[in-house]
């Protein structure tokens, strides 16, 4: 097998990597979810400004076999870096993956990472023995974390949003709640970037210690026009503190237009100084109500969180997320 960088400019190339990284991870686990193509693009040819990524390809006679991704923080947390390894499935079991997972190991190490993470979706009664994690731990990884990952039927009735709106609202009296789509206003900006960079610290991450992430407003807004020109809608309803800050937020994606039905919950947080109000509850509220009126062609919402976090777990509960896999984090350090 040939080992080589992906020109990522080309979209034959980057096609072949994602159609085959698609059949590798849906194996088992087909009916859910997968990001689109334009998506998967998106993230190759309009990279983030505050990170590097790296695409590697394995080749046989010229037909893609495996893949390797690799991605490192530039501006914070520059010990560490994730990772993946995805082998066609008609050519899994001939020690092409350990072939992949070695070369971008020792890429990562080249560039001075020294914390090597990876993750990979799991059915619960197999999180112990799934020969993905065999796999793994034959590298040298170790577990990390386990999220869990729950999915949400959409439509979820209006008089339950009401509800938990109704429950959240007299606890955070003189903070008000704005949703907005694709741009949140300048004036916000700065504050979401500063609650946006402490959840790699606050969320759990089991045996991984992340500093602060540094989120320039340019890079949040580089980062925003990415996700638009992939065809996502971003919904990001916030709670306004009333010195004017960003106090709490929740984000939601909705894939392109026309291809699957499923919506992510990406992070839901709370600034340090503001909880034991409910505003974790009330964003998301917020923000799920709008999403579903505005897309009703959405089908589920699908989000993940360590089980450790009982705070956002009782929130998911409570608004009948339902857990469907195990996310398991794995690390090695070099």
């Amino acid at each position: 097998m040939q080992i080589s960088p992906v020109d990522v400019t080309s979209d034959l190339a980057l096609r072949a990597c994602f159609d085959l990284e698609r059949r590798a991870v849906l194996v088992g686990r087909e009916d859910m979810p997968h990001w689109s193509w334009p998506e998967m693009a998106a993230v190759w040819q309009l990279p983030d400004p505050g990170e590097r990524a790296v695409l590697l390809d394995g080749t046989e006679d010229g037909r893609v076999v495996a893949v390797a991704v690799l991605f490192m923080p530039l501006l914070d947390n520059t010990d560490k870096c994730w990772l993946g390894v995805a082998v066609e499935p008609a050519d899994q079991g001939r020690g092409l993956g350990r072939e992949m997972l070695d070369a971008v190991c020792a890429l990562a190490v080249a560039e001075g990472r020294t914390e090597l993470l990876a993750e990979v979706k799991l059915p619960f009664d197999e999180v112990a023995s799934h020969r993905a994690r065999r796999f793994a731990e034959a590298a040298g990884f170790t577990l990390s974390n386990v999220e869990v990952v729950r999915h949400l039927r959409l439509p979820v009735p209006t008089r339950d949003l009401e509800a938990w709106a109704g429950q959240a609202a007299p606890r955070h009296d003189g903070y008000r709640l704005e949703t907005y789509l694709d741009e949140v206003p300048d004036d916000l900006v700065p504050s979401l970037c500063v609650l946006l960079g402490q959840l790699a610290v606050d969320a759990p991450t089991g045996e991984a210690e992340w500093e602060e992430e540094l989120i320039t407003p340019e890079r949040y807004r580089e980062n925003q026009r990415s996700l638009v020109a992939a065809g996502r809608r971003i919904y990001e309803t916030v709670a306004i503190a009333p010195d004017g800050t960003v106090a709490a937020q929740s984000t939601i994606s909705v894939p392109p237009a026309g291809g699957r039905t499923d919506a992510s919950q990406w992070g839901t947080f709370v600034h340090r100084e503001h909880r034991g109000r409910r505003l974790g509850l009330a964003v998301k509220a917020a923000n799920l109500r709008t999403v579903q009126e505005a897309h009703p062609e959405m089908r589920r919402i699908v989000t993940q969180n360590a089980e450790t976090n009982d705070h956002m777990v009782s929130i998911n509960e409570l608004m009948g997320f339902e857990p469907v896999e195990a996310s398991v984090e794995l690390i090695k350090r070099v």
